[in-house]
């Protein structure tokens, strides 16, 4: 990930651009400077329209400059742009980095990089969609969008490196009906509507056989894919592990009026590297499909997630409970705590929301007026739940 490793600076020197530049907004530091693990400063930027948070930390007599994993933006060369203009701006003194920028970067990709927020309302084009959930090298999902270009084919991949390197490939082929989301599918497909898609597939999931609550297969991920899938549209599970297909038979055999298929060791019009290795290896490879027998209802999405009763003073704030906050279905975490430097204001690090799915986002509180940063949670009801929970310990 691109960074960069600096000669330590008085830190205070970005007050002036966060005063006077546009494309800083906040500058902040810990609550509690002796927690080591701690980033010793956050700094909100807005590049190309798109909001992130870079993390200063001190590393061995240097300090390094790095996006914060939540909310850095796909394109990398986004990233590696706005800590060269940081490190110009402030006159930093680069020891390290690794911010050349790419001249490989496929110019057309933000046109198939799609963000969260993009499907809130999502036009389509008048096309169906099929949709594959982890797609790793996208050898699939590339060999799909090939073979039916009438469809309109969503790759959902929260590993960036793969995202990113499809992206590269989608320029390269050129490919037009391709739009790749790096982000959580569960949380993803709580966006869809309902009944657009002929297809979706789950190929070689994680096993997680040691931590079976991240699996992806589970009750609820079925239901939402049968809701967001139309009547004879398919889920489609493909896997090499034992564990996870007895797992996976299970979850849809407790369905009801259901109707699926199992086959073993068959033959895929595509097969992944990893694929061609385990049948070397003699393992079995299983596939499970599942199909939508029934056309869902629409279901609502207005969901409010703004902060409108007066808050606790900042002092209150930055002694929220540090000890996660439960409910039968939902939860809440205060994980950090920031004041802001070039302003009053506090900048709370939280989690919440589903258990399987938790949301990652920061709450900045200036003016008496809070927000999430750097944009609302997926409209979810899980999410609602946790937004009036968030709400009941910062409101005065």
């Amino acid at each position: 990930m691109p960074h960069i490793k600096v000669t330590p600076f008085e830190t205070a020197k970005l007050d002036r651009l966060v005063a006077t530049d546009p494309l800083f907004d906040f500058r902040a530091v810990p609550h509690n400077p002796n927690r080591e693990t701690s980033p010793i400063e956050l700094l909100g930027v807005e590049m190309e329209g798109e909001r992130f948070v870079l993390e200063i930390h001190k590393r061995q007599g240097a300090y390094l400059i790095k996006p914060d994993k939540p909310t850095r933006p796909l394109d990398v060369n986004r990233i590696k742009r706005t800590l060269r203009y940081l490190a110009h701006a402030a006159e930093l003194n680069i020891e390290q980095d690794n911010i050349a920028l790419s001249s490989t970067k496929p110019p057309l990709a933000a046109t198939y990089n799609k963000r969260i927020e993009d499907f809130e309302s999502p036009d389509f084009g008048g096309r169906s969609i099929a949709i594959e959930v982890g797609f790793g090298s996208g050898r699939h999902l590339l060999y799909q969008a090939k073979a039916h270009p009438e469809v309109l084919h969503i790759g959902i991949e929260i590993h960036t490196p793969s995202a990113q390197q499809v992206l590269k490939q989608i320029q390269l082929q050129g490919l037009s009906n391709v739009w790749i989301v790096n982000y959580d599918a569960r949380l993803l497909l709580e966006m869809l509507p309902s009944n657009v898609a002929t297809a979706l597939y789950v190929h070689f999931p994680v096993p997680w056989d040691k931590k079976p609550h991240r699996r992806v297969i589970s009750e609820p991920f079925v239901a939402e894919a049968m809701r967001v899938l139309a009547p004879k549209g398919v889920l489609e599970l493909r896997t090499d592990s034992d564990h996870y297909y007895a797992y996976a038979l299970e979850v849809f055999s407790q369905r009801e009026r259901v109707q699926f298929e199992v086959t073993k060791n068959h033959e895929a019009a595509i097969r992944s590297k990893y694929e061609d290795r385990w049948q070397r290896q003699g393992k079995n490879i299983y596939t499970l499909r599942l199909i939508a027998e029934e056309e869902s209802p629409e279901i609502s999405r207005e969901y409010d997630f703004s902060f409108d009763r007066p808050l606790k003073p900042y002092d209150a704030l930055l002694a929220l409970p540090k000890e996660a906050i439960i409910r039968s279905d939902h939860f809440v975490h205060f994980e950090r705590r920031y004041r802001m430097v070039t302003e009053e204001g506090v900048v709370l690090k939280c989690s919440f929301g589903s258990f399987d799915r938790p949301e990652h986002k920061l709450i900045t509180v200036r003016e008496t007026q809070a927000a999430y940063y750097p944009q609302a949670p997926v409209r979810s009801m899980t999410n609602s739940r946790a937004h009036h929970t968030i709400g009941a310990f910062i409101y005065a």
